[in-house]
């Protein structure tokens, strides 16, 4: 984003993306609560913005507005967790076979090749934090490919608890090199105009990382209070 950009860009868009970052960082811990006054100083902006971004982020999950109490936090509930995991494995394996059935050509699959790359060298570099934007990298562009506008609009307003939920296991689980492999095998599909083949190695890709997200929630006890 170039100067100019940055200068007209609204408070409260800059604000969704900073309260963003510090819930999913843990800095704002699940199960706290804040006044707009305390955010607004914390972020140097004025009430109005802060105000509006957390009405936003409400509407995302991510927090519960309580009168005169501020904004809380919201916890992860497995429950929750393993309901949003349900539909976007359904969703995402539907955007697979979607896009296997396309007739797309190389060019049209740098993103996922690309995705995957970055996957790869994140893990060499045993950077986790780069494999899981990487990660969101090739979800996002298999489900651009898979066509559907209504599937993408589902998927886009659960992402966020997914990447919140990854980001408190992400240091807890084995290396992710299955998920890498896996991902291969789904563009390879896609590639080859494999639809079936393309559909049951995600889902089965999806059903596998659900229940090792959800084995760790309950394991650590990151749940809802």
């Amino acid at each position: 984003m170039d100067g100019s950009a940055s200068k007209t860009r609204p408070n409260s868009h800059r604000a969704i993306d900073e309260l963003r970052d510090l819930i999913f960082s843990g800095e704002l811990a699940a199960g706290s609560d804040h006044l707009e006054t305390e955010l607004a100083e914390r972020l140097h902006m004025s009430r109005t913005p802060i105000r509006e971004a957390l009405l936003a982020l409400e509407g995302q999950g991510l927090v519960e507005m309580r009168p005169r109490k501020g904004a809380r936090i919201l916890a992860l509930s497995p429950q929750d967790m393993g309901e949003i995991y349900e539909i976007l494995t359904a969703l995402e394996s539907v955007a697979a076979r979607n896009a296997a059935m396309a007739s797309y050509g190389d060019d049209d699959l740098t993103g996922l090749a690309r995705a995957i790359d970055n996957m790869d060298t994140a893990l060499e570099a045993n950077d986790l934090r780069a494999w899981a934007q990487a990660d969101d990298d090739f979800h996002t562009e298999l489900v651009r490919l898979g066509g559907n506008s209504r599937i993408m609009s589902v998927v886009s307003m659960m992402a966020d608890q997914v990447r919140r939920a990854r980001a408190m296991t992400l240091f807890m689980r084995e290396k992710p090199h299955q998920s890498n492999h896996d991902h291969r095998q789904v563009m390879e599909a896609i590639r080859k105009g494999q639809p079936e083949v393309a559909y049951k190695i995600h889902h089965a890709h999806r059903t596998q990382a659900r229940r090792t997200l959800l084995g760790l929630l309950d394991k650590h006890q990151l749940r809802s209070i």
